[in-house]
């Protein structure tokens, strides 16, 4: 019998990638307090690298412990400007606050995974992209906000590249898995090699 894959994650993207790749898995989406565990990280200086990669493997963790059989597959993704984490605009003001910043600047996406078994980490991976923004008019970014406002208010950076939000940059170096916020073909390779997934 096929070992069971869960998906520890709410994202409906996420979600569609695995189903468009034809992965058998369920979803349980991990219940984790992230805003206590990026302060324990910020009083650690812990670069944004290592906030995602801690991120997915506490929700992996979370839903390994009460699955043991199975392998969860933790995600997390953080956007990252010289340095500073861009977080998920808490409000329309902070989602043009955050797009003004990444205006004509290059900033990168860290998409993580970590997979449990057993309520241990077995395998985990940040994949990283550069974005190079287009300088933007606060206009057509206070009508972005607008408009789009029900799509972004979840998304780090306040933007979508497979909505609107592709015109904002001028230049996308990396992967577009790993934009979506899960780097599918390092993911694949690791089930193709359990002999998990056939090819």
């Amino acid at each position: 019998m096929p070992k069971p894959i869960i998906l520890a994650s709410a994202s409906e993207i996420r979600a569609q990638l695995l189903r468009n790749a034809r992965i058998q898995f369920s979803i349980v989406p991990a219940r984790i307090d992230e805003d206590a565990i990026k302060a324990g990280l910020a009083q650690e200086e812990a670069s944004p690298r290592d906030v995602a990669d801690v991120l997915a493997e506490f929700k992996a963790q979370a839903i390994s412990r009460k699955r043991p059989e199975a392998l969860v597959i933790g995600c997390d993704q953080v956007a990252e400007l010289r340095g500073k984490i861009l977080s998920k605009p808490t409000d329309q003001a902070n989602a043009l606050h955050q797009l003004s910043t990444l205006s004509g600047k290059t900033h990168k996406l860290l998409s993580a995974v970590v997979i449990h078994e057993a309520g241990r980490p077995i395998w985990r991976h940040v994949g990283v992209v550069r974005l190079t923004a287009r300088k933007f008019s606060t206009r057509y970014l206070e009508d972005y906000v607008a408009r789009n406002w029900e799509s972004i208010r979840y998304s780090v950076g306040a933007y979508k590249l497979e909505e609107e939000g592709i015109r904002l940059f001028s230049k996308i170096e990396g992967d577009y898995f790993t934009v979506l916020g899960l780097p599918m073909t390092e993911l694949l390779s690791y089930l193709v090699e359990r002999e998990l997934i056939p090819v």
